[in-house]
């Protein structure tokens, strides 16, 4: 998701100074449009759920996103079976272009699901499916996982694709109207209105800086948007205004400003800003100056056929994965440079303020400590400094079991202290989907697949209250929200521990139980049960 600034808070049913511009924001005394939904955050999962309710007939949609201009950030993603199935509820149409965009990124030329003609025996014989291969620290392949869409295709009923966030985002904001979609809108406030029906959002505007939302960058809107969205700006060039909507969609990523603005003043304030998973990410996507002797060394010992391969030091003890593994993905990039992203355990503190070359030490000492094979630290070690970076994994826990370190579980006693009962992913006509409400780190591929999830119950729901016009009825929007997390939060606890232990990797029992909890639902059958 694009990442939100620091923004003070208030309830929605209150009317609290949350922000030094906040005062300059006057409600007019005659109400302005009324939206049926207002979506907070032109990400993914923000901008697939104004596709499915315009697919259904709620056209009076916008949505706001705090960036200045969409600009070409994010990494490369993957989405599983039940992401492009949740799409493919929301709106065929989507699907089928994300699909077309995605297919061929990591992929050869495949069949997209359809039926094709049979090749000869030699025909088949020299055609492999990529792969991604799992390796231990001697180079011996702990499980392989096809990148072919087919494969996947033929084992759970939908495929699989990797796509760049940007391009998965380019093309879905392609889908809506242009005038539907507005940049440089910063949520600063959200207040009830129930003398309206509704909530306002009180939003400023930089209009110091012009920029298509809608162009590929060129240099100017480059040069514009390096400059900090923090940075301290002439009163003059600020604008604000408010938006009033019947329901708000708050899709604006883990560090959601309206999680903020509904739980930092509330019993809930310890769960407002997302908790550090205990995980991070220390990474380098491109090294060109390689040695003859260590290229060769890394592919004969871990690539070999594979253009991305993850090489672990995973432990098993009984049932279950030490967590405190470390796991590097190296990879090939198109242009031929390798790169590496490398997951593991450490204190937020050992990464905070480090400098690149800090890293690249902090790397190495985990390694060595771990025993990783000296090929894989002379790469670390070559990395360029001006490639090095670090990314502290970050969560909003779906269980309480897993949000709270406890010697004895039994020992809670929720109904006593309210810090330990979890917030409800709604308040009033405000819902949380996607990493606003769930998220977590990004180990197995599922925060824009489960955001999908998300995005096509809530779309679901608010049909339904679109076509029964309970649009100012408070109970019936309340019970369809809880529906909405009811069905949503059993599932997203199931993935997130899976995430944190990864231990669908350790056994192909236990990744066929992963893929039938996580892969193989009936979605239709999940829509008859919300109507």
């Amino acid at each position: 998701m694009l990442e939100t600034e620091s923004s003070p808070h208030t309830h929605t049913n209150t009317s609290t100074k949350v922000d030094t511009l906040a005062d300059s924001v006057v409600s007019s005394s005659a109400p302005q449009e009324i939206y049926d939904v207002v979506v907070v955050g032109a990400g993914l999962i923000g901008l697939a759920t104004a596709i499915g309710l315009r697919k259904r007939g709620i056209e009076n949609v916008l949505v706001i996103d705090q960036t200045r201009a969409f600009r070409e950030i994010g990494q490369i993603l993957d989405l599983h079976p039940n992401g492009l199935q949740a799409l493919k509820h929301l709106d065929p149409n989507a699907y089928e272009e994300v699909k077309k965009t995605g297919l061929g990124f990591l992929n050869p030329k495949q069949s997209n699901g359809q039926k094709t003609i049979e090749p000869t025996q030699e025909q088949q014989a020299p055609k492999t499916s990529p792969q991604w291969v799992y390796k231990d620290l001697q180079g011996q392949i702990i499980r392989s996982i096809s990148l072919s869409f087919d494969d996947w295709f033929k084992d759970y009923g939908e495929g699989r694709v990797s796509i760049s966030w940007y391009n998965l985002q380019t093309t879905l904001r392609q889908l809506l109207p242009q005038d539907r979609v507005k940049a440089n809108h910063r949520c600063i406030n959200v207040v009830n209105e129930p003398e309206n029906d509704c909530v306002r959002i009180d939003c400023v505007a930089n209009t110091g800086i012009e920029a298509n939302p809608y162009a590929y960058w060129i240099d100017g809107q480059k040069h514009n948007e390096t400059q900090p969205q923090n940075s301290d700006v002439a009163p003059q060039e600020l604008a604000t205004k408010s938006i009033r909507a019947k329901l708000i969609v708050a899709a604006d990523g883990i560090n959601s400003t309206v999680r903020r603005l509904l739980y930092t003043d509330s019993q809930y304030h310890n769960f407002a800003r997302p908790e550090y998973s205990g995980f991070a990410a220390i990474f380098c996507r491109e090294i060109a100056e390689i040695a003859k002797e260590l290229r060769t060394k890394l592919e004969e010992d871990f690539f070999q056929d594979s253009t991305v391969v993850t090489i672990t030091n995973d432990e098993i003890s009984g049932n279950s994965v030490c967590i405190n593994n470390i796991r590097i993905i190296l990879f090939h990039r198109p242009t031929g440079e390798l790169g590496y992203i490398i997951h593991l355990a450490l204190p937020l503190d050992s990464l905070q303020g480090k400098s690149e070359s800090s890293l690249i030490d902090l790397a190495l000492q985990e390694l060595e400590k771990a025993g990783f094979p000296d090929a894989l630290k002379q790469l670390v070690r070559i990395s360029p400094l001006a490639k090095m970076q670090q990314r502290p994994y970050y969560i909003h826990h779906a269980s309480i079991s897993d949000s709270l370190q406890v010697s004895n579980p039994t020992d809670l006693n929720t109904e006593a202290d309210p810090a330990k009962i979890l917030p409800a992913w709604s308040v009033g006509r405000i819902v949380l989907v996607g990493d606003a409400a769930h998220g977590m780190p990004p180990f197995m591929a599922q925060g824009a697949n489960q955001g999908f999830e998300d995005a096509l119950v809530v779309t679901t729901l608010i049909t339904k209250i679109a076509e029964e016009n309970n649009w100012d009825d408070p109970q019936a929007i309340a019970k369809a929200f809880e529906k909405y997390e009811c069905l949503r939060r059993p599932l997203m606890a199931y993935v997130q521990q899976a995430t944190l232990k990864r231990s669908p990797y350790s056994s192909d029992k236990e990744w066929q139980e992963y893929a039938q909890q996580v892969y193989c639902r009936n979605f239709d059958q999940l829509i008859e049960g919300l109507l």
